[in-house]
């Protein structure tokens, strides 16, 4: 059986892209980090192109960074790669998936009806409901349909007064299609990254802010510490997980003093933390993850061309 032929979708220089890439070259050989701002779709020869490799010939497609920014334009990229996978390419993950997941309102509708629970949260295209909401939650965040890392979100208090939240409420809606207002929970310092490979748990770290930012995130200065999680909390990231199908996946959670809540799912989730917070090399247990898949797919492919 020849090794698989696995392309990496990310940002040419970027280390979780790179250490991915590194990872699979490794063990099978072959090595394609593919930007999609450089891929085109020839539909009058079937073809998926990156440079002088044709990606439908491939055996996988691993989606580890499809934009350095989501906007909708990350969805047509998400579009050309399907066309790929209706061929036949196996895809990780699958662009269903990833394209609920891009959008912010797609995912959180997804978390919704699997029953996670979540911080209060409501969405309008209506200024004046939008600025009711804001006032009833005391504090809010306004979040961007389309970003990752808290870019573009912006935190109002009840501090702040009614012409400070409407001009902020004006402001959003100029890049913004529509209010997407979630009210904010009592930390303790940090929020939980949950690692989950093909479904399974890996490990929790934890992002620990400073205490200059009112974010966790390592962009505005947080870091990474390993964190134990009980079996109850474990059970609460599989089931965020599960509302997706997804192949690699961190589920943002938060421990407040009502119970713990699940902030997002992410499309694709990184290894820095996993690396930095628990000691695990994760991109290692994904390649290997991805590996097994496309063994396991070319035995399948192999007996129905046999049974036909």
């Amino acid at each position: 059986m020849n090794k698989p032929k696995i392309g990496v979708i990310g940002i040419p220089g970027k280390w979780s892209t790179e250490v991915l890439a590194d990872r699979l070259e490794e063990r099978t050989g072959f090595r394609a980090v593919i930007d999609m701002n450089q891929v085109e779709l020839r539909l009058d020869t079937n073809q998926l192109i990156y440079q002088d490799l044709d990606l439908m010939a491939l055996d996988g497609l691993i989606i580890k960074k499809i934009s350095e920014v989501y906007s909708p334009a990350t969805e047509d990229r998400i579009h050309l790669l399907s066309y790929a996978e209706r061929a036949g390419v196996k895809l990780f993950s699958p662009t269903a998936s990833v394209g609920n997941l891009v959008n912010r309102l797609s995912g959180t509708l997804a978390l919704q009806q699997g029953n996670i629970p979540m911080p209060r949260t409501r969405i309008t295209e209506n200024p004046e409901q939008a600025f009711a909401t804001v006032r009833e939650f005391g504090s809010a965040i306004l979040k961007p349909l389309y970003s990752t890392k808290a870019r573009g979100m912006i935190m109002l208090t009840e501090d702040d007064s009614d012409e400070f939240v409407r001009n902020a409420l004006e402001e959003y809606r100029q890049s913004q299609s529509i209010y997407y207002i979630q009210q904010t929970v009592k930390l303790d310092g940090r929020d939980l990254g949950m690692v989950f490979v093909g479904g399974e748990y890996l490990c929790t770290y934890a992002r620990v802010g400073n205490k200059d930012s009112w974010n966790t995130t390592i962009n505005s200065g947080g870091k990474y510490e390993k964190f134990e999680p009980d079996a109850e909390l474990i059970e609460l990231g599989r089931r965020a997980q599960s509302c997706y199908d997804l192949s690699f996946t961190t589920v943002d959670i938060a421990l407040t003093d009502q119970g713990p809540v699940v902030f997002e799912v992410s499309a694709f989730g990184g290894f820095k933390g996993a690396l930095e917070g628990c000691d695990i090399d994760a991109a290692s247990v994904y390649a290997d993850y991805i590996l097994r898949e496309c063994v396991v797919q070319e035995g399948v492919l192999q007996k129905k061309e046999m049974a036909s």
